[in-house]
């Protein structure tokens, strides 16, 4: 690793990263003061309508069974779309940084100019990746925890199970951040790299998504990464996800390793 990269990547990362672990901590500790206050009227009314069950099941990924429990309600708080949105929005700007972001920029010459090769380069931005990612995810959880205190402790969320959910989000969010690094290592504008990114996991959204309401895109669901991401089975189920974990980790590495290679080797033209 190299100080001085660190530092840099550091440098112009933290404002977004701190901004994105403040909204993750204050949208879960919403949802988890919030929503279980719902659970005992939705609960009545949920057994009653069996297309709102469906549509909660799609929300959540899988299948909620002929209850709705607490869990239920736990689980939304990790599977919502707007706090998929914050983890995959921290990995995409972060990830399209380099080198898509610095050829945007006329600033990739200044960066390759310095005396170490692309390899570092791309280490170091993994590096400060990872460590970004585990603060913006840990603020979730730890917001989740404060909001929860309102309930009655038999109530609560499991903390251990939480901390099952936390690890398979993280995971996710390396999946995603795979994909960002490997399209940017591609892309010669940034905008177009995010903009594929987007749209790849709008696409593995909405397949996992109708995959609970239509049986053909059942047949499909493996395609999306979401199908590795269920947190309303890992709280209901004791153990790890350990499948989930080890398909996402390893895409996530797989995408990595693909996206150093590209970088490494690829003729990237400033004129």
């Amino acid at each position: 690793m190299n100080r001085g990269l660190l530092i840099k990547s550091l440098r112009e990362v933290w404002i977004a990263t701190v901004l994105f672990a403040l909204a993750l901590m204050v949208l879960e500790a919403i949802f988890a003061y919030v929503l279980p206050t719902f659970a005992d009227q939705f609960s009545t009314v949920l057994l009653q309508l069996e297309f709102v069950q469906r549509m909660v099941q799609a929300l959540l990924g899988t299948d909620i069974g002929d209850q709705i429990s607490p869990d239920v309600f736990s689980s939304i708080a990790w599977a919502h779309p707007v706090v998929l949105t914050i983890v995959w929005a921290h990995a995409i700007i972060f990830c399209t940084r380099v080198p898509a972001g610095e050829i945007d920029r006329g600033t990739i010459d200044l960066l390759f100019g310095l005396p170490v090769s692309r390899w570092r380069i791309y280490r170091c931005e993994s590096a400060v990746f990872l460590v970004t990612g585990l603060i913006v995810i840990s603020m979730g959880l730890l917001g989740n925890t404060l909001g929860s205190l309102s309930q009655e402790p038999d109530s609560r969320p499991d903390l251990s199970r939480s901390v099952v959910v936390v690890v398979n989000l993280y995971s996710l969010y390396l999946a995603v951040g795979g994909l960002a690094f490997l399209t940017s290592s591609l892309a010669n504008h940034r905008g177009r790299a995010v903009a594929v990114v987007f749209a790849i996991l709008l696409a593995s959204f909405l397949l996992n998504f109708l995959a609970q309401l239509w049986p053909p895109a059942e047949k499909l669901s493996f395609l999306s990464i979401l199908n590795y991401y269920q947190p309303l089975v890992v709280l209901r189920q004791s153990g790890w996800p350990t499948m989930d974990l080890v398909v996402l980790t390893g895409l996530a590495a797989t995408l990595w390793i693909i996206g150093g290679l590209c970088f490494a080797r690829r003729d990237i033209c400033t004129v």
